[in-house]
């Protein structure tokens, strides 16, 4: 008599291979997702340094306003031969920059204006609003600025004015608000 094959080993293997099936599909998965994030930045520990840059404390500012007015332009700047506009961010930035329009008083007399000398600032800005001035700058030799023409000068770089329009007019922008100048011998 010939044996007859049981279903429930038929049954059983169908079961397992849907189990195997079911194990591999979640292998794939699995491996594809760790594969993803084995190419992902890790975060490293940090060794005794702060987590974030501490900032620094900004001065107070506030608006400031100016309007054109001649007689804002006072001989009270740091050269004789210049009057100056203040426009009030000094003060309205406590500090933190300084801008004013400069009128260089014509003619030009360059032994007078032409003295080498250079400003301990962090930052410092001209801008030609009129007329033309032409200057001498370390490294960049002489130049003729004219109106619409615009320079910035790295800290203490020397430099001087060797002659100018007689209405020629600056705007310059200056950080910190206080600075020294230093002249130098020729």
């Amino acid at each position: 008599m010939a044996k007859k094959k049981s279903k429930k080993p038929a049954a059983r293997a169908a079961a397992t291979r849907k189990a195997a099936q079911k194990k591999s599909t979640a292998r794939k998965s699995a491996v594809k997702s760790s594969a993803a994030k084995s190419h992902a930045r890790k975060k490293l520990a940090s060794k005794g340094r702060a987590a974030h840059p501490v900032k620094r404390a900004r001065p107070k500012q506030r608006i400031a306003i100016s309007h054109y007015r001649d007689e804002d332009f006072k001989a009270d700047g740091l050269r004789a031969y210049a009057k100056y506009r203040d426009l009030g961010v000094a003060d309205a930035s406590s500090g933190l920059a300084r801008a004013h329009v400069i009128r260089l008083i014509g003619p030009c007399e360059p032994d007078v204006v032409s003295k080498l000398h250079f400003h301990d600032v962090d930052f410092q800005m001209v801008y030609v609003l009129k007329g033309w001035v032409k200057t001498y700058i370390e490294g960049v030799g002489e130049t003729m600025f004219r109106t619409g023409s615009s320079w910035t000068q790295p800290p203490r770089i020397k430099h001087l004015i060797m002659d100018y329009s007689d209405d020629v007019e600056l705007l310059e922008i200056i950080l910190p608000a206080d600075f020294k100048t230093v002249e130098l011998s020729a």
